[in-house]
């Protein structure tokens, strides 16, 4: 199943587990430990002294209460000391030991703070990457719908080197979209008025790099025909593919039918999945009826990642969001 990164109060979440980032010993903690012992009752501090102190890294679980989810996972993650402290394996055995532990009861989803960048003082950047590398790395063997959850914009941070490229490039884009579209028209009026044969067209701006053969080829496949050839070709297992395109496989077996139409991040999904180059990207979501531009942010990081090299569909999600727009997959 998906993995989505949502803006919203873990408290709210109707999860069958949400995660809590508990203090070691029993008592209850500030920010998110706080605020989940005063949604859940009473009674979960019971269960917590119950538990007794806790080891950074491990997770224990319990009923939630009066919360919305089902359970209620605790885990201590590490305080930061700079990086010397194997702070970094200490965060991935939270979140690894948290989904095992929802996983062995029978919990279908689950929900995770941004453990340790609160008062624990974790650098921001780099516990979203291990949180979505944790995550990702579970999701390839297990099916589970998981949710990570930040309370505010103040909360969630790409690293600042690559925050400045995704916005240099967005510029750019921005600047040459605008560029090319008045070079169309100051060109077609000229074609129009004073010299036809010099006509341009605005298709020749784009570089192609697939022959006309394979075009022709390809002329009549469906969206479906034209990715399960892709597939083939690549000679991967279906879930390999569906894994990495954040898509679950009830909704991946809908592929197989030729009159199958997508969503346009269910599309893109698929093509980064594929890791098709910008042109064949290109072909694969025409064949849905989509196009990429550089009039909008979404399409713009899309061509970002692809032209970087970039086809981990966690990752780019994570750029999504800090611009607030649409993820990757079939998130149901």
């Amino acid at each position: 199943m998906p993995f989505q990164i949502i803006r919203d109060n873990i408290i709210n979440l109707k999860a069958d587990a949400i995660v809590n980032s508990a203090a070691p010993n029993v008592l209850i903690g500030l920010g998110v430990d706080k605020a989940i012992h005063d949604a859940a009752g009473p009674d979960l501090f019971t269960e917590r002294k119950r538990i007794g102190e806790i080891k950074t890294g491990e997770s224990f679980i319990s009923s939630a209460f009066k919360l919305k989810s089902k359970y209620v996972i605790h885990t201590v993650g590490p305080i930061w000391y700079g990086g010397t402290h194997n702070e970094y394996e200490m965060l991935n055995k939270c979140y690894l030991s948290s989904l095992e532990l929802a996983f062995e009861n029978k919990c279908q989803s689950i929900a995770f703070p941004l453990i340790s960048t609160g008062v624990y003082g974790f650098p921001k950047d780099q516990a979203l990457n291990i949180a979505i590398a944790s995550i990702k790395s579970f999701l390839e063997t297990h099916e589970m719908m998981v949710y990570l959850v930040v309370f505010d914009k103040e909360s969630y941070m790409l690293s600042k080197d690559l925050f400045e490229s995704v916005n240099s490039f967005i510029d750019d884009s921005l600047t040459k979209e605008v560029d090319e579209f008045l070079m169309y028209s100051r060109d077609t009026f000229n074609a129009n008025y004073f010299e036809p044969s010099k006509t341009k067209k605005i298709s020749s701006i784009v570089s192609r790099e697939r022959s006309l053969d394979d075009l022709m080829d390809e002329l009549d496949e469906t969206f479906s025909e034209s990715l399960l050839k892709h597939i083939d070709r690549k000679n991967v297992p279906d879930s390999v593919i569906y894994n990495k395109a954040n898509i679950d496989r009830k909704h991946f077996s809908k592929l197989r039918n030729k009159d199958y139409h997508p969503s346009k991040k269910t599309a893109v999904a698929l093509a980064i999945a594929l890791e098709l180059n910008l042109d064949e990207t290109k072909d694969l979501i025409g064949r849905a009826g989509y196009a990429l531009s550089r009039s909008n942010y979404f399409d713009i990081i899309i061509e970002y990642c692809i032209t970087n090299d970039v086809y981990d569909v966690f990752y780019i999600n994570s750029i999504l969001f800090q611009y607030e727009q649409p993820m990757l997959g079939a998130i149901q």
